[in-house]
């Protein structure tokens, strides 16, 4: 199917289903002002509601099976670099430090880490230990996570797949629209953790991750070294988790080098706090 054919139907589909334009963040130095289509049927409190629930549920069974290490040294550690990229995120986000943070552990060989909507943030050991990662290259992980939560990715994914549910029946089924919504959200946020976002939605986090983490005092030019280990990683037949839902390839890499100049000055300015 042509693409720019899909992309118009989309949009038309969008708006026939009830669908409004948003501007869910500002664009700050890396200049991310795309417009996102939420569905009218369900909102923000409703994607952050369903989410909490499901991250509720993911700690109470790693705390049952004996994998919840938030109260670690190592995990203490992790949530310290949180708090510091989460007092950033006013710049994108006034309202985002008011969130129900919350930040935690869990002990299993999985390369992986996630923060679904509402700031609801899960990594594993296996990400820091099998990598190595020093704090900065933890940081761009870390503000890439929250980046999807501040431009409400998972919110728009759930739109998506609601508008595509409606398109099969606009007319009698768009009474329904509520309830296709809730189903629409359920679809995208119990795939567990870690959901798979485009590679648009990919760029986005990359690139406000990436301010986010010079502005908290982390050198961005970790972003780099990242994803060099994450390919060693790829190309050792153990594809990380984190890479199943985050393609890394050279144009990801270009997208970062060229962005890295506009945010050292951040960075350098941090440093000087």
């Amino acid at each position: 199917m042509n693409r720019f054919w899909l992309v118009g139907l989309t949009g038309m589909l969008s708006l026939l289903v009830g669908c409004t334009g948003i501007q869910t963040t500002k664009p700050g130095v890396v200049g991310v002002d795309r417009t996102q289509y939420m569905f009218s049927g369900f909102s923000e409190a409703d994607v952050e509601k369903s989410y909490a629930l499901t991250y509720k549920a993911g700690v109470k069974k790693a705390e049952a099976a004996g994998v919840l290490v938030t109260d670690s040294p190592l995990g203490k550690h992790v949530q310290s670099l949180t708090v510091k990229l989460v007092m950033q995120t006013h710049v994108f986000r006034p309202n985002a430090e008011k969130w129900g943070w919350f930040v935690n552990l869990i002990d299993q060989d999985v390369v992986n880490a996630n923060c679904g909507p509402g700031g609801k943030i899960v990594v594993y050991t296996g990400l820091i230990k099998r990598l190595n990662l020093t704090d900065d290259e933890l940081a761009m992980v870390l503000g890439h996570e929250i980046a999807h939560a501040l431009r409400q990715h998972g919110r728009e994914q759930a739109s998506a797949n609601a508008v595509f549910e409606l398109a099969g029946g606009v007319g009698a089924n768009v009474l329904k629209a509520g309830s296709l919504g809730k189903s629409a959200i359920t679809k995208v946020l119990n795939t567990g953790v870690g959901l798979p976002f485009s590679r648009r939605d990919e760029e986005e986090a990359d690139l406000i991750g990436l301010e986010l983490a010079a502005r908290a005092g982390f050198d961005p030019r970790a972003a780099i070294t990242l994803w060099q280990k994450m390919a060693a990683l790829d190309k050792g037949n153990s594809t990380p988790a984190f890479l199943s839902t985050h393609p890394s390839d050279t144009q990801r890499m270009k997208v970062l080098v060229d962005a890295i100049p506009k945010v050292i000055p951040l960075y350098q300015a941090a440093l000087l706090q």
